[in-house]
């Protein structure tokens, strides 16, 4: 009578463990893929932030709106604000936005902030204000109203006068003025009520303003980015 034909206990131990690794490099394989896909898609989405961020820059300069007593653009060395026209309709009112660096958590971020919209001028005068105490101390309110970008390291402006790139801190293109807002509320904190009265220069608009981000290394992007924005009134003469 024949032998019966089969496999033996061995060869069955050496099947299961074969089918075992190979689980097992198959799981890493597509770990790996699964690990690396995530690289990539939070690159692209950092990548995505950083291009709306400076296509807002943008929009934001090629909207700028001069008021009384209001400059249209002001740079104090922490925080860069605009006065703009509202993006949807004239009817909306101006808007005063506020860019600036702030450290959280012990890491930098390049913020951005927004006022609602504005249609009288105490309500433009108290926005134009706030947006410097923004910077260096923000309200619960006013965090409603920022958004933050990119990690950043640190950022530097530049304006362009007299046909050269110049610190817009420098007395060139400015004159002195005074700008009086009325307090938001009868008891004011400090730094509200120091901002209430601010005798001050008004830098006149530069030609163009030049934006220098250095970005921390381990990101998308990292280094030193350079933004050129040009007056759209300029056109192609300089």
């Amino acid at each position: 009578m024949p032998a019966a034909s089969g496999f033996t206990l061995i060869e069955l131990l050496v099947a299961i463990a074969l089918m075992a690794l190979m689980t097992v490099l198959a799981w890493r394989g597509l770990d790996g893929i699964a690990r690396s896909r995530e690289q990539l898609q939070q690159r692209a989405d950092e990548v995505q932030t950083l291009q709306a961020a400076l296509s807002q820059w943008g929009a934001d300069l090629d909207a700028l709106q001069s008021q009384p007593k209001v400059p249209a653009m002001d740079w104090d060395g922490r925080v860069l604000r605009l006065l703009r026209r509202s993006s949807a309709s004239s009817a909306d009112g101006l808007l005063v936005v506020a860019w600036s660096r702030r450290s959280i958590e012990g890491k930098g971020w390049w913020m951005r902030w927004q006022s609602p919209p504005l249609t009288t001028r105490s309500a433009l005068e108290q926005a134009w204000q706030k947006a410097a105490i923004w910077a260096q101390t923000p309200s619960e309110e006013d965090r409603l109203h920022e958004v933050r970008i990119v990690p950043l390291e640190q950022w530097q402006i530049y304006y362009y006068r007299s046909n050269a790139w110049t610190n817009p801190l420098s007395s060139a293109g400015t004159t002195a003025s005074t700008v009086t807002a009325t307090p938001a509320e009868p008891a004011a904190s400090a730094p509200a009520a120091a901002a209430a009265t601010v005798a001050s220069t008004t830098t006149e608009l530069p030609d163009g303003v030049r934006l220098v981000l250095t970005l921390p290394a381990g990101q998308a992007v990292s280094g030193t980015l350079t933004r050129d924005w040009v007056r759209l009134a300029l056109g192609g003469s300089k």
